[in-house]
């Protein structure tokens, strides 16, 4: 009994590391790769740096003027219906895995979703939404 104890203690340390070696190789895996990716940026961009290139870019206006100052509000309008009708492929995704699974109900049931989505994004499309002037 006192051996089997022994050989237990023995190789325990060995059987939880064995089970976390895939976690660590997928670890040290994902740091070489982005190390790899890095440095071959590095040594293989151009270097031509120029005061445009070099300028921050926020939001449509130049970033190093008054804080206070006044601003295009049709920017954060166009990213925010961006957004919207772009998410609406992270519905589509799940839905075309198990169309199979919910039938028909499911299939007329992203098709009035979808409806909705035209109707809405005609609406702003009318409204003049996404005109950029």
């Amino acid at each position: 009994m006192v051996f089997r104890f022994r050989l237990l203690l023995a190789t325990f340390p060995s059987r939880v590391l064995a089970n976390y070696l895939p976690v660590l190789l997928f670890l040290v895996t994902g740091i070489v790769i982005g190390v790899v990716a890095l440095a071959a940026g590095r040594v293989l961009s151009p270097r031509n740096p120029y005061p445009a290139k070099l300028s921050a870019y926020e939001c449509g206006f130049e970033a190093f003027e008054d804080a206070r100052m006044k601003f295009d509000i049709r920017y954060y309008l166009v990213a925010i219906l961006f957004i919207i009708f772009d998410l609406e492929i992270a519905f589509l995704f799940p839905w075309a895995i198990v169309l199979d699974e919910i039938g028909v109900f499911g299939f007329w049931a992203m098709m009035i979703f979808l409806a909705i989505l035209v109707v809405g994004f005609i609406y702003e499309w009318m409204k003049g939404a996404l005109e950029w002037e």
